[in-house]
């Protein structure tokens, strides 16, 4: 007689773990350390300004005639803002039927939504260097990323690509520190990070391991002579740049915040439509140094 086994068997029950896994990176470095300014025009505007250059011979006759300078007008720049969206349709059957890993159907993908479209801002900023699009009734409107707005670069090398170095953030350093700017942070790719940790293991430096059987080999914080920066990732970051920031410079505008809208029903569905118009402003542009040119 033939054994009955599982394999005849009807009427199992499924086992479908009640938990979705999602390994997909969420992080958003610059949006997070910029803080956000509310903007009432799609063009918006903002003045930057200067003072003359220190002057070692200013020296007058004594009773002599007052010289009077030349004065030089503020700078005004601008930005555009871009409207973002993210839309996504489910079933009415999808949204009642029971679920492992989520209440509703329509919950999981706002979510989703609206992480997805947080990382599309991420990229807008720091993934491009995009100049401002005024756009038309045909085409859409983009904003300058912050690549864009920042005017002074250190070139990484004579050919067209070269590796990161310390030498050039040194010299990213020292010309910041010159400009007046007062930066704190070196956001850099996520390759780039295995060459700021081979920094600590140059000749002639020391490096403490502690007692125990965890070996650290990273830099969250580099000391300089024109500073302290703290190193940060950023997946979106373009890939030939590194950047040298004071994150207080930077300013997330916005014209209408991300806000969802049930759209007109068609038939048996629900489509919704996240929609927002965001832009960014560095309100300095010499301020901040960018390295270019990497591989």
């Amino acid at each position: 007689m033939a054994t009955y086994t599982t394999y005849n068997q009807i009427g199992m029950k499924e086992d479908v773990s009640d938990i979705i896994t999602d390994i997909s990176p969420l992080d958003t470095p610059m949006f997070t350390l910029m803080k956000t300014e509310k903007v009432s025009a799609r063009v918006f505007e903002w003045q930057e300004d200067a003072i003359r250059s220190s002057d070692a011979d200013n020296a007058i006759v004594e009773g002599a005639d007052a010289t009077i300078g030349t004065l030089v007008p503020t700078t005004m720049r601008s930005n555009t803002t871009q409207i973002m969206e993210e839309s996504f349709q489910v079933s009415a059957t999808a949204d009642v039927v029971a679920t492992y890993g989520r209440a509703k159907e329509t919950a999981h993908q706002l979510s989703k939504a609206l992480k997805a479209i947080k990382k599309d801002v991420e990229a807008s900023f720091v993934g491009r260097a995009q100049t401002a699009v005024s756009g038309s009734s045909s085409a859409a409107r983009k904003m300058a990323s912050l690549i864009s707005q920042i005017s002074t670069t250190v070139d990484a090398g004579s050919n067209a690509t070269d590796p990161l170095t310390e030498a050039k953030l040194l010299t990213a350093g020292q010309t910041a520190y010159n400009n007046g700017s007062d930066v704190t942070t070196f956001m850099v790719k996520p390759a780039d990070a295995q060459i700021v940790a081979g920094f600590a293991g140059s000749s002639g430096r020391n490096r403490e391991i502690a007692q125990g059987k965890t070996l650290v080999n990273a830099i969250d914080l580099y000391v300089s002579p024109y500073g302290e920066y703290r190193c940060v990732l950023n997946r979106e970051l373009l890939s030939t740049h590194a950047l040298l920031i004071d994150p207080s410079m930077f300013k997330t505008a916005v014209l209408r915040p991300f806000a969802r809208t049930l759209l007109a029903k068609t038939g048996d569905s629900d489509k919704h439509s996240i929609v927002g118009e965001y832009s960014c402003k560095h309100m300095n542009f010499a301020d901040s140094v960018m390295i270019t040119g990497l591989s």
